[in-house]
């Protein structure tokens, strides 16, 4: 796509703005039902997609596709769904049930700005809507299928929901780092896997070598994405993480900080980021964003 490709932040900027506008035209607006309570769920369904955030997982989407093949049209309608579904689990994470958090990216979190029910139907939505998004998108039916598939099962009882039913038993409990791996693997690794499978997919990736090393670098990635959280959970204050600080210790979960300590907790991360690193060395440098963003992932800036 570019004979000089721009930098990570300008690439970032470009591809914030393509994927929110599409995010934006995805979803029913609040004057399209003649239902007042439809009207009262789709504002709720906006104000969470719409709410903000950096769009990692998009953005994972568009480098997986200009790393083994092309950015197109295809890979919008595979990054829209994934973001779907991923502002459909963060309502639910945030919910009493769950979480019970008062804020998210620095707002008031779904449950809190209109109701609980609102929240739960919101999210809900929001999960149909990505897969209708893949469905009536103008693609092909066998890509249509493996889009469908990839996603599904990221997001399932098989992906980011065993991860949160595992995260929830957790609570008041001490895990070792392989179950606590494990956990983050399925809650947050699942969807990031899914988001650069797809891209690729999307873009026109058909090498089987190809997406399976762009899947090692997923589950490096995905977990250094949770252990740099899991940091900023003690050392950033809840203005700089936009939700609430001490979260976790609040739960009484364990972490990589409560495992392995503030120091050891930084060197894992980099160990992962090197892990991811070494996933892309059969890759050229049309790889480099996929590169700097799991350097981003880690040390959160440019």
């Amino acid at each position: 796509m570019y004979s000089n490709p721009p930098s990570l932040q300008a690439f970032f900027s470009t591809y914030q703005e393509r994927i929110n506008q599409i995010l934006a035209k995805s979803l029913p607006t609040p004057d399209s039902s003649s239902v007042p309570d439809g009207k009262h769920l789709y504002e709720a369904m906006r104000y969470s997609l719409l709410l903000g955030g950096k769009r990692i997982r998009p953005l994972l989407a568009y480098a997986s596709a200009y790393a083994c093949g092309e950015i197109n049209p295809n890979v919008d309608q595979a990054a829209c769904a994934v973001e779907c579904i991923h502002a459909y689990s963060l309502i639910h994470d945030d919910l009493p049930a769950m979480d019970d958090d008062d804020l998210r990216r620095g707002q008031a979190t779904c449950h809190v700005a209109f109701d609980e029910a609102t929240a739960i139907l919101a999210g809900d939505a929001l999960q149909t809507l990505a897969f209708s998004v893949l469905s009536s998108a103008e693609l092909d039916p066998a890509l249509a299928v493996r889009l469908i598939r990839e996603l599904s099962h990221a997001s399932g009882a098989g992906g980011m929901i065993v991860g949160q039913v595992l995260d929830l038993g957790a609570a008041n409990h001490s895990l070792d780092l392989r179950a606590l791996e494990a956990i983050h693997l399925f809650k947050t690794g699942a969807l990031i896997e899914a988001a650069i499978v797809m891209g690729a997919l999307a873009g026109g990736c058909s090498d089987t070598a190809k997406i399976d090393a762009l899947r090692q670098y997923a589950k490096a990635a995905g977990l250094a994405f949770q252990v740099r959280d899991d940091i900023l959970d003690v050392t950033a204050d809840t203005k700089t993480l936009g939700k609430t600080q001490g979260a976790d210790e609040a739960l009484k979960k364990s972490t990589y900080v409560s495992l392995l300590g503030l120091e050891e907790a930084e060197r894992h991360c980099e160990r992962l980021l090197g892990e991811a690193i070494s996933a892309l060395k059969t890759f050229d440098e049309r790889a480099d964003y996929l590169r700097q963003i799991a350097n981003f992932i880690v040390n959160r800036e440019f």
